[in-house]
């Protein structure tokens, strides 16, 4: 895949050319002893530890303290100068094998109201598997992760592959925080590496499959389906 294939759309600039991000979650502390948590809130920055984007969930206080891991969401991501150049939007969905038919699929916008590509999650017993879609609902990638995704002891990795499952192009990874953290808190980091050359719009959704995964497999929580 070549940068010339494909337009760029405003505000992806500076992703298009970058081939490792960080994402880390904020966490107001006092919220998380009193459990009156609020929307989530992620930095997403460069290799060098620069941030570029801030990611905000825009949720109803209903969905967040009672749906748990399986609410419906708008993520909206701006630029440094507060443009929003990303939108994740993400339905009221099941998360369990036991429910093969209505399972997670999210759009992205990039920018907002144009179709940048879908994750759409696939039917699997034992892994957890994504499909990456382009603005047409092609296949394009398929994000396969582990067996067993604790984190309370190291890293987790999900690989994004190409189809056939055969070749590896990239990874998101969980990176472990230490036991503290990962008992007490729902703060998350986490590392997506992929092609420089890499479609920008396929960035963004491997983007949001980041946030899917931090919300169906680290996000603590007693509720959901």
């Amino acid at each position: 895949m070549t940068k010339a294939r494909f337009l760029v759309p405003p505000g992806l600039e500076h992703l298009s050319k970058m081939q490792q991000i960080i994402i880390h979650q904020q966490t107001e502390l006092l919220g998380v002893f009193l459990g009156t948590e609020k929307s989530n809130k992620y930095e997403i920055k460069d290799n060098f530890g620069q941030r570029f984007y801030f990611a905000t969930e825009e949720n109803e206080y209903f969905n967040k303290n009672f749906c748990g891991p399986v609410r419906p969401f708008t993520m909206r991501i701006s630029n440094s100068r507060g443009q929003e150049v990303i939108t994740i939007i993400r339905p009221l969905r099941c998360i369990h094998c036991c429910f093969p038919c209505y399972l997670q699929e999210l759009e992205v916008q990039a920018p907002l109201g144009t179709t940048a590509g879908f994750i759409v999650q696939k039917w699997d017993p034992l892994l957890p598997k994504f499909i990456i879609q382009n603005e047409s609902k092609e296949d394009v990638l398929i994000v396969i992760g582990p067996y067993l995704t604790s984190s309370c002891f190291g890293d987790v990795i999900f690989e994004v592959k190409t189809l056939n499952e055969e070749s590896t192009i990239g990874k998101i990874c969980k990176y472990w925080s230490g036991f503290v953290n990962d008992v007490f808190t729902n703060a998350d980091n986490f590392g997506i590496e992929f092609p420089v050359d890499l479609d920008v719009k396929l960035k963004a959704a491997l983007i949001g499959t980041c946030f899917l995964i931090d919300l169906m497999y680290f996000e603590q929580s007693s509720d959901g389906i």
